[in-house]
């Protein structure tokens, strides 16, 4: 690899390969090392989606973007962050989408709280559009593949509700069965040929979309790479010492080293400090990468930068159920849509509801955090009737006709004939989940939920069912055999991170900036203030601030 370049980015994920694109762009010589032997991050595992204020189909206005990150931020509101933010994010898309290989699509996601000031129902979310991804060529073969779990047969769903519907209608609509059997003969073609899927949608087209206009501007992607320490003196970080495959090299970076390694979700000493419920002895799986084990964060605490685990949540929260994946092995699955559909409800070991379900991943995993807490483990059952699993399926379980023999025998899905038999099988209070489901069965036969409220904002609805009536949201649960999938805890990634300054200057402790230092994406503290307001806050910043720090390292006001 060459021993200098203007900019040494560490990380190939969307914060990283959006800092190296957008300097390249400027005429600045850049290396991105990455030490998984794949490129993409996070990201490439991610549903793609950006919050983006002011996107030209925002149809709201600054001042209400503004007043929605001061309400959702409360005591953490950055003004000089946030409003760096409103300013260059349109930017940024424009620019990708006018000078690189990478596109969006709008989508109709309203803000997780389209309620609260300043919030809005739909516009400020766009979606990474689908990608060929057979375009990198040699370099497919170093693309990340999307999560196991997410994936039919390692096909990739796009991540509107249209892609979903009709896989879910596939044995009930004409339709949907043609739509169905032409994507999965397309697929079966990819893996032939290719030996995976390049029709890639969400965070895997962003990943590879990003990557190709990184191999376009001629930035090479070292996988099998990781940084070793930060070459640091007087006059501040000059560059870092990697490990390659052929030994350690040191690389020279004349203009800054920029940190984008993907936080610190599976450092194990760190989340067990940070994070409560592991604090009190409960379990955590996360689906984020196994090599987000904190490399930036702690690089640059070596070069004096200062960190700590300040904001209310240390990181996007999201329940997440384990699956037996067959000798020995587990994966995540993380429970991303099941949540939202009427028939279904989640219940602790003592038999009671304990939040709206239909609320966003991390508000239900925040009230589950704060509703086991003093409690020996962090988990809840999420319940479903048989006609619920049957039209929806329940976390990996695939709704009819696809078989649940298996999950039965290998134990993920616990059934029984009645309520309190299924109550038995998964240690839940018998007397109380019944009592549970009655009450919640009165309100639910007229499409009502007076303990929780589910169905009532605009984000509930999203992802619900819209032509079950008349609440997208709620039906009752009745119809034996009953069915039950535990969820533990998990997060899509950290938000708190290196301290630094709006244009990502990483501060050492005293405040000052660290020359020659910058960070970006996870490893920089979230400008969100540790709330998640919707839909791509942690994509949308992470491109923003590269693009962002990019042009403050090239010189560029």
């Amino acid at each position: 690899m060459e021993r200098e370049c203007d900019v040494l980015v560490v990380g190939a994920g969307a914060g990283g390969m959006a800092t190296a694109i957008t300097a390249a762009k400027l005429g600045l010589k850049v290396t991105i090392i990455e030490k998984a032997p794949v490129f993409g991050g996070t990201t490439a595992f991610s549903g793609g989606v950006l919050w983006i204020p002011g996107n030209p189909r925002d149809p709201s206005t600054r001042e209400a973007a503004r007043t929605y990150m001061k309400s959702e931020t409360g005591n953490f509101y950055d003004e000089d962050a946030v409003e760096l933010y409103l300013d260059q994010a349109p930017k940024m898309l424009d620019f990708f989408e006018r000078e690189t290989a990478v596109a969006f699509v709008p989508t109709l996601y309203p803000d997780y709280h389209p309620d609260a000031p300043g919030g809005v129902e739909v516009g400020r979310s766009v979606l990474a559009a689908p990608f060929n991804a057979s375009a990198l060529g040699a370099n497919l073969k170093r693309l990340r593949p999307p999560l196991k779990t997410i994936t039919f047969m390692g096909m990739m769903f796009n991540s509107s509700n249209a892609d979903i519907k009709h896989f879910f209608n596939a044995t009930k609509s004409a339709r949907s069965f043609v739509y169905v059997a032409k994507r999965l003969a397309a697929h079966f073609v990819e893996l032939a040929r290719y030996g995976r899927g390049v029709n890639v949608t969400s965070g895997n087209a962003l990943a590879a979309r990003l990557a190709k206009s990184c191999f376009d501007l001629g930035v090479e992607i070292h996988t099998d790479t990781p940084a070793l320490r930060l070459i640091h003196g007087a006059q501040g970080v000059t560059g870092a010492e990697v490990a390659t495959p052929q030994g350690p090299v040191t690389v020279t970076a004349r203009k800054g080293v920029v940190l984008a390694a993907g936080g610190f979700a599976q450092d194990l000493t760190r989340i067990r400090a940070a994070y409560p419920h592991l604090r009190q002895g409960g379990e955590h799986l996360s689906p984020v990468p196994e090599d987000n084990t904190g490399d930036g964060i702690t690089l640059g605490q070596g070069a004096g930068a200062r960190f700590e685990t300040r904001l209310p949540a240390t990181s996007a929260w999201i329940p997440v159920s384990q699956v037996p994946l067959g000798g020995g092995k587990h994966a995540p699955f993380p429970h991303l849509i099941d949540r939202y559909k009427p028939g279904i409800i989640a219940v602790l070991a003592n038999g009671k509801r304990f939040t709206n379900e239909s609320n966003s991943y991390h508000d239900v995993g925040a009230a589950m955090i704060a509703a086991c807490a003093g409690q020996a483990e962090t988990a809840c059952w999420l319940i479903a009737d048989r006609d619920a699993l049957r039209k929806y399926g329940l976390g990996f379980v695939k709704p009819a006709p696809m078989p649940i023999g298996r999950f039965l025998r290998n134990g993920y899905l616990k059934s029984g004939r009645t309520l309190g038999e299924l109550a038995r099988a998964c240690g839940i209070d018998p007397a109380a989940f019944e009592a549970t489901v009655s009450r919640f069965n009165a309100g639910a036969d007229r499409g009502e939920d007076p303990e929780f409220h589910r169905g009532s904002t605009a984000f509930n609805r999203y992802l619900a069912d819209p032509e079950h009536k008349p609440n997208p949201c709620v039906a009752p649960i009745r119809q034996g055999p009953f069915y039950a999938v535990k969820m533990v805890m998990g997060d899509l990634g950290t938000f708190d991170g290196l301290e630094c300054t709006p244009k990502g200057q990483v501060l050492d402790m005293s405040g000052q900036p660290i020359p020659g230092l910058y960070a970006v994406g996870n490893d920089r503290a979230s400008v969100m203030g540790g709330n998640y307001p919707g839909a791509g806050i942690t994509l949308g910043p992470a491109m923003t601030f590269g693009y962002v720090t990019a042009r403050h390292i090239a010189g560029v006001a």
